[in-house]
This record gives C-alpha cells, structure tokens and sequence, in this order.
C-alpha cells in the first residue's frame, strides 16, 4: 500500500506546513514549484496534481468542488474552509490523513479534511 502523495493549492500553500509534513516522511509539494508556476489557475493546479500522482488540498471549495465533477478522474481533493484551522491544527490533521489512508483511496475522491481533525 503506497503512501498518498499531496500538494497544497495555491490558497493552502504554507511553506511551514510542506516543511513539517516533509519532516514526517510525507511527499508533499505546494504552488509554486518546478512544475506548477505560482499564477496556475485552480484548473491547472488540480490537472498538474493528478498528472504527478498527488492529491490536492484546498480551501477554494466552491472552485474545487465544481472541478471535481468536470474532471472525476482526478487525483483526489481534500477540502477544508479556511477559518477554521489554525497552523497547528492544519498541520496535525493532515499529518494524520497522510498517515492513515493509502494512496490507492485517493484518485477521483473528495473528502474533507475535517474527517481527520483531532
């Protein structure tokens, strides 16, 4: 069972947060980076995820939510509604969704980061 592979959007994209995660042996990447340019449209960003293998974690709900059904085959998003997580939190609940679910879950999903909060 391989490990999910992430990338936080452009609207979630904490360099602290990639730092920690990586520290815990997550693969985690974030806008910008060598193959998503910091102007990638949500469109571009959720393509060029699932083209690498990553699923996405986003606030942009709304935005994500309509991308799921235009594209289904994608890499898989989780969502969270930004006023409700602070860095700590963020970070322990998708500590623990990388832990607990295997990449093989992911492709064509959407789920809520919540599901993990501590």
């Amino acid at each position: 069972m391989a490990k999910p592979r992430l990338h936080l959007d452009a609207d979630v994209s904490y360099r602290v947060l990639q730092r920690v995660l990586l520290e815990r042996g997550h693969d985690v990447t974030r806008t910008p980076c060598e193959w998503m340019p910091l102007d990638a449209t949500d469109e571009q960003q959720l393509l060029l995820a699932t083209a690498h293998g990553r699923c996405i974690l986003t606030f942009n709900i709304g935005d994500f939510m309509r991308l799921a059904e235009k594209f289904p085959a994608h890499g898989g998003i989780v969502l969270a509604q930004q006023k409700a997580w602070n860095l700590a939190t963020l970070i322990a609940a998708t500590d623990v969704m990388l832990t607990e679910t295997s990449a093989e879950e992911w492709p064509g999903r959407v789920r809520w980061l919540n599901e993990w909060r501590l």
